[in-house]
Formats: structure tokens, C-alpha cells, sequence
């Protein structure tokens, strides 16, 4: 079989920015599918869109900056920085291109068949729409706009990340006699140095920020009952455009949009205060290099050039769009009132199947270890098990990661009232994770001024693991109750993100759970663990003793086999553990949402390894790892994923599944999501993915599945014999149309 490193060779592996891309595509297909309802495939092609903004802002800026300071080292698939941003340019063009085709060729057509109408250029409205479209500008949209000029007086202002804008070329009106006092005016206050030539005609430049407060799409009236007609805020914007520069001719008038490096560059080491540092970095993002400029595929080559000039960026980071910029405004759309035959039916998360909501959740979690299974079950418990804890006079402590948490989060009020309660309260909220840092800061400082002991993560680490750990004082000594989840505690995402948890009474995992927030808070490492499994000190050579050990089963003969579920899967170390795996005879079943650095159908080396993906209207999130270990199966669940940040970079915990019940239970979700054959998509050989998309009675949607399997339990509960304290579970049969 030879050693370890005949299976890290760079053909054998996908570079991580590419198999990104290919993810996209797999959420593109969603809103190309004519099977989905329209407004849902509006709802897919916005998170293209939003997708691609956040993969420029953090991956390729940082490649940029890599390649800035001539960073030559090759990745995983042998691929310098330069080389990946020329992939990732030739893709990405590509991509958008794509996005642009579904828009205008498949979802509007689609709109128009339903009377649902959008403008695309002010000049197609009729008069009656005009004159409802300059007296909404007139009334709403005129006091908002700052129209900025650019002369030698007032330089070209700081474009704002992300933000739409319209730029315009002006030329100055003609004027006789009576206007010499207005001439000597402009002469003093608005010099011309910045003037462009063109036929010997002096052009200005001038700009207006697109307020992103005010509704990107507008209704206006429609020509016939039951149309619904809208026009983008731009177009309205454009048509007047020439109300803000009254002295000006306008020539020429184009939106655009810049997208800039926003990977935040945090010395922690250095900063006295991390909270105070990141507040500072956070003001940055917004001004960070420009690194992708998005115009309309007509903008006058005048404008364009401007733009080119004084943002210093070059001709292959500008895309050249056939449609309105920044489709993201779909996700508003896909909202539409009166439209619901357009959408799927909204599922209502049901009760938890292992919980009785008549008993205190303390008292059922002392009697069984409670399996959570999001969003198909409510997060509810998850908000009851710390709400019930603040208020409870037995409890005496609370502690609890946060990483991403909702605008309104009712777990942040539970805790701020638990430390008013006069409970000891310590919360870890992660300043680091990206795009929350500002909430992060608000919430950081209620929790402060409420009484609680907040501590800002760690240095060098991000603390991405789900865990809150209650201490209470019951008869017969303090007890700790533990939860730990695959998700956020965000109550808004745990309806749209399929996550796993566990409320657990375990005095093995209770001990654990303390020695965590130790080390977190005071950097106190326990000598060993009784069952949790932490990054980043322990699990990476974890999973790798599990794999091996199905590998030395599969060459003694015996029966080995590794079903896993996550996000992305791009560690080296893992992969190529995995390949020598596959070479021995293990089989390997992988669900992989996004990212996938293996690659499949290598001959004597990943024959035994499949790899699907589904995308879904949930977002597939939970991470599962489930090992034969000869017969002697373990099963776990977690925060971390099979990438370097993941097991290297960042605080991380997996948890086990023990409970012979719920281990069951979770095998049997995760074999659900390998028999899918309408969501999943089959990696193949070349790195592409066939997508299944079967019809008929043998169609199974893993998400429909565990949506009708949770209103199945709920409806059976209402009829079942309460003859015991706890809640019995049913048993749903596997159907699978069902």
C-alpha cells in the first residue's frame, strides 16, 4: 500500500476556491429548477449573489494580499495565489454571467407569466408611471441624496463596500448674459481641474450613493388589473438624476458597484483591548482595496474609465453585467405578499420528539438524554433550557459560548436576567466571527452591564463550539446539565439551518463542560478528557486514530466502514487518512454541503469514497461522524468540520452519541441523507456533480422526509396514552415517499 505520502500528492486533490465555485453552481441550479416554486428560485439565486460577495471580501481579497507580497507557497492542488486568482477570475465571470442568464431568460419570463412585472429602464414607463415615479422621487427619495462632484476642490469620494451607486458624466449648460453671476460662482466654488476632454467639451464627474435604507424595488401602477408592476430604486434615481446637478447637462448615466478587501487584519498579541481593536479594524472594512467592480455591460467607456482611474483597479476585476446590479434585493421579492402559490409552504418547526412539554425540562433531562433535531423540531428547548435556568432559585450558575446570536435573541435577555438574579454568569462571546463583530460588541457590553463575566475569546483561536453548561443545587448535591449543539444559538437561523443538539445529564460530559469554560477563562489545559474531544489540541489526531483504525479493520478482513456529514472537507491530513482508508477496503459515505478538496473514483485510492451534496430549502449545517469501530459503533456530533481552521485554529468541540436510542436515531438521519435522490448531487470522478433528481415513488427528499416524520410524531402524540412520566417516542417507518 505504501507510505502515508503516496497520498498527498496535489493531482490527487480539488483547490479549495474552485470546489467553492462548484458549490454555487449547485445553489444556481436551484433557482434554474423549474420544479421549485418561482419565488423560491428568486430566493436561491439572492444567496448566489450575497454568496459571491463574501467569497470576494474574505477568499479572493486574501489571495490578493498574498500575491501582493509575492507569497509563492502552492496549496493542497499545487496552485500558487496567482495562479488560483486567474482560475477563480476565468470561474467567477463565468458564474456571473450564469446568474445574469437565469435572471433574464428563466426567472423574469416566469414573473411576466404570473403578471408580475419589473422595469428594467425608466425610459420603458408609460406617462402615467413617469409621473408616479418623479413624485416618489420628489417626496422620498430627493431629501436622502447627496450628490457628490468631483473637481480639485472635492476629490473623489470613498466609495462604500458593497454599496450601489450612480455615477454620471456632466457637462455645463450653456447660458447667456443673465447667467455671468451664476459663471462667476461656479468659478470660485466649483473649478474644473478634474475636467475630462472630449471635442474640445469639458466633462465633469459626479456620483450618488443609492440609500440603502429606502426599498430597493418600488411598486408603481400597473396598466392592467392584477399586474404587479415594480421598478428598482436606481432607474428612479437615473431619471432624475438631472434634479441634483441643475447647472449641468447630463451626458452620461450608469450604477455601478465596488466590492472591497474586507478580511479584517487583528494583531492580538499587540492590542491591549480586544474588544476596542476590532471596534477600530471594523471601521476599515469599509474602505479596504477595491478589489471587484461591477457596472452595467453598456456603461459609457468615458464613466468607466473614471471609475478605473480612481479606484486603481484593473480591467479583470471589473464584471460587465446584462441586468441590475446586485441581485441580493431578490430575497425581498421572494417575499411578495398575496404570491403564496409561488412559494413552498412554510414548514412550522414541531415539538421536540424526546421531550415532554408538560414536565420541567431539568427533571426530563435528569431521566434520559434528549436528542434535538433543527428545524424540523422547535429550538424552543434550547431558549426554555436557559430561560428556565435564569429563573430557577436552585440554579446557581450558567456559562455559555456564542458565536453567532440573533438581533433579538431572547438567550442573551435569559442571561442578562440570570446575572440579575444574582447567578453567576459567564459568557464567552466570540468578537471574531466574521460579519457578526459589530452585534457581537453590542451584546458583549448589555451582558457586561448586566452583571455577567464576558470573556472576548482567546488569542490566535476563534471559540466556535455550541456549549452551555447549567450548575444547579438539587437534594442530593450539585448537578450540571449540558447542552451541545452542531448550530448557533440563533433562535432566526435554527429555522432555516438543519442542526443537531443534545441536553445531556451525564456526570462525564457535566465534568468536561467545566473543565472547558476553564480553559477558556483561565487557560487551565485538563490533563484528559472523560468524553468530549477539543480543538485544537486533541481532535485532529483523534479522527485521524479513527480512520486509521477502520483502515486496520479493513485489512484484517473485517467489516469497516465511516459515514460522515459536514460543511466543507479540506484538510490534508484528513483526506489523505481517508485515501489510505479507501485503499485497505474501508467504505466511505460523505455528505459534504460545499467545499470538497478529495476527490473521488482515484484509481487504488478513493474507489471506496462517495461524495454528495445537497442543497435544499434548509441549509444543510450539522456535522455528524459515524465509525463501525468493528460492531462497536460511535457516533458523534459537533461544531468542527474537516478543515485546517477548524481542527487547528479555532476552539472546537465533538461530542458523542451514546444513548443506544438516540445513536440510532442519528445513524438513521444520516443514512436518510445517503439514500436522497431528489436534493443530492453525486460527485463524480471529473469534480463535477450529477444531480439525481429522480421522480416517481422512489423519490426521497431527505428534508421533506424529516419534515413529514416530525408532523407524523406531533400528530401521533396528540392521540398516544400519556401512561408514564416521560414521553415514549414513536417510531416513524422508513417510507420512502412518504
Amino acid at each position: 500500500m505504501g507510505n502515508k505520502s503516496n497520498y498527498s500528492k496535489p493531482e490527487y486533490f480539488y483547490n479549495r476556491e474552485l470546489s467553492w465555485i462548484s458549490f454555487n453552481y449547485r445553489v444556481l441550479e436551484e433557482a434554474q429548477d423549474k420544479d421549485i416554486p418561482l419565488l423560491d428560485r428568486l430566493k436561491f439565486l439572492s444567496i448566489t449573489a450575497s454568496n459571491l460577495d463574501e467569497f470576494f471580501m474574505i477568499r479572493v481579497a486574501s489571495l490578493k494580499d498574498m500575491v501582493q507580497v509575492n507569497y509563492t507557497k502552492k496549496d493542497i492542488a499545487g496552485m500558487t495565489p496567482e495562479k488560483q486568482l486567474e482560475e477563480i477570475n476565468k470561474k467567477t465571470h463565468q458564474l456571473v454571467k450564469d446568474q445574469y442568464l437565469t435572471y433574464n431568460k428563466l426567472l423574469l419570463p416566469n414573473l411576466e407569466a404570473e403578471h408580475i412585472y419589473i422595469i428594467d429602464h425608466h425610459e420603458n414607463l408609460t406617462k402615467k408611471q413617469a409621473d408616479y415615479v418623479d413624485n416618489y422621487f420628489r417626496s422620498e427619495v430627493y431629501p436622502v441624496l447627496t450628490p457628490m462632484a468631483v473637481d480639485s476642490s472635492r476629490p473623489f469620494p470613498l466609495i462604500r463596500n458593497k454599496s450601489l451607486n450612480i455615477g454620471a458624466l456632466l457637462q455645463t449648460k450653456q447660458h447667456d448674459k443673465s447667467d455671468e453671476g451664476k459663471e462667476h460662482f461656479r468659478e470660485l466654488y466649483m473649478p474644473h481641474s478634474r475636467k475630462k476632454k472630449k471635442q474640445n467639451i469639458d466633462i465633469d464627474f459626479a456620483t450618488v450613493q443609492v440609500p440603502s435604507m429606502l426599498p430597493r424595488f418600488v411598486e408603481i401602477p400597473s396598466e392592467n388589473d392584477g399586474d404587479k408592476t415594480f421598478i428598482l430604486l436606481e432607474q428612479i434615481i437615473e431619471k432624475n438624476i438631472n434634479k441634483l446637478f441643475l447647472n449641468y447637462e447630463v451626458l452620461s448615466v450608469f450604477p455601478y458597484r465596488v466590492m472591497r478587501n474586507a478580511d479584517l487584519t487583528i494583531e492580538e498579541d499587540e492590542a491591549a483591548d480586544l474588544l476596542m481593536e476590532i471596534e477600530r479594524q471594523l471601521k476599515k472594512r469599509q474602505w479596504g482595496e477595491v478589489i471587484r467592480l461591477e457596472v452595467e455591460e453598456s456603461i459609457d467607456e468615458r464613466l468607466l474609465q473614471t471609475l478605473k482611474d480612481e479606484l486603481q483597479i484593473k480591467e479583470v476585476d471589473i464584471f460587465k453585467i446584462n441586468g441590475p446590479l446586485d441581485l441580493t434585493f431578490l430575497m425581498k421579492m421572494s417575499g411578495l405578499e398575496g404570491y403564496d402559490h409561488l412559494r413552498s409552504k412554510k414548514y412550522t418547526p414541531q415539538p421536540a420528539k424526546w421531550l415532554n412539554g408538560s414536565e420541567h425540562i431539568f427533571d426530563q433531562i435528569k431521566d434520559h438524554d434528549i436528542l434535538l433535531h433543527h428545524p424540523y423540531e422547535t429550538f424552543d428547548p434550547v431558549v426554555d433550557f436557559v430561560r428556565q435556568a435564569a429563573k430557577d432559585p436552585d440554579v446557581l450558575a450558567i456559562k455559555q459560548t456564542l458565536y453567532r446570536v440573533s438581533s433579538h435573541s431572547p438567550i442573551i435577555a435569559s442571561l442578562a436576567a440570570a446575572a440579575e438574579n444574582g447567578k453567576q454568569v459567564t459568557v464567552l462571546v466570540e468578537l471574531k466571527a466574521r460579519f457578526d463583530e459589530e452585534n457581537n460588541i453590542l451584546w458583549a457590553r448589555k451582558l457586561e452591564q448586566a452583571g455577567c463575566h464576558v470573556i472576548y475569546g482567546l488569542v490566535g483561536l476563534k471559540t466556535h463550539s455550541k456549549i452551555t453548561l447549567v450548575v444547579r443545587k438539587e437534594e442530593d448535591g450539585i448537578r450540571r446539565y449540558v447542552h451541545l449543539g452542531t448550530g448557533n444559538y440563533n433562535d432566526s437561523t435554527a429555522k432555516l439551518y438543519t442542526d443537531m443538539g443534545l441536553l445531556t445529564h451525564q456526570k462525564a460530559i457535566g465534568e468536561d463542560a467545566t473543565a472547558v469554560f476553564n480553559m477558556l477563562s483561565g487557560y487551565s489545559e485538563p490533563a484528559v478528557w472523560n468524553k468530549l474531544i477539543v480543538a485544537p489540541i486533541w481532535l485532529r489526531d483523534r479522527f485521524i486514530q479513527m480512520i486509521t483504525r477502520e483502515r486496520d479493520y479493513a485489512k484484517a478482513g473485517k467489516t469497516a466502514f465511516i459515514k460522515a456529514k459536514m460543511n466543507s472537507l479540506c484538510d490534508a491530513e484528513i483526506i489523505s487518512a481517508l485515501y489510505e482508508a479507501s485503499a485497505a477496503g474501508v467504505k466511505i459515505y460523505l455528505v459534504v454541503r460545499g467545499i470538497c478538496c478529495l476527490k473521488v473514483g482515484i484509481p487504488g485510492i478513493s474507489e471506496n469514497i462517495t461524495v454528495r451534496s445537497i442543497v435544499g430549502d434548509f441549509l444543510e449545517h450539522s456535522r455528524i461522524y459515524y465509525f463501525h469501530n468493528n460492531g462497536f459503533e460511535e457516533v458523534y456530533m459537533g461544531s468542527a468540520d474537516w478543515m485546517p481552521r477548524n481542527l487547528d485554529k479555532r476552539v472546537e468541540i465533538l461530542f458523542p452519541v451514546e444513548d443506544e436510542a438516540l445513536k440510532e436515531e442519528v445513524i438513521d438521519i444520516l443514512d436518510i441523507q445517503l439514500r436522497d435522490n431528489a436534493k443530492a448531487r453525486i460527485m463524480q470522478p471529473d469534480g463535477s456533480f450529477f444531480h439525481l433528481n429522480k421522480h416517481g415513488k422512489d423519490r426521497l427528499n431527505s428534508q421533506e422526509y424529516f419534515c413529514n416524520a416530525a408532523l407524523a410524531v406531533s400528530a401521533g402524540r396528540k392521540h398516544a396514552a400519556r401512561s408514564s412520566r416521560c414521553f415514549e417516542p414513536l417510531v416513524h417507518e422508513e417510507e420512502e415517499d412518504s
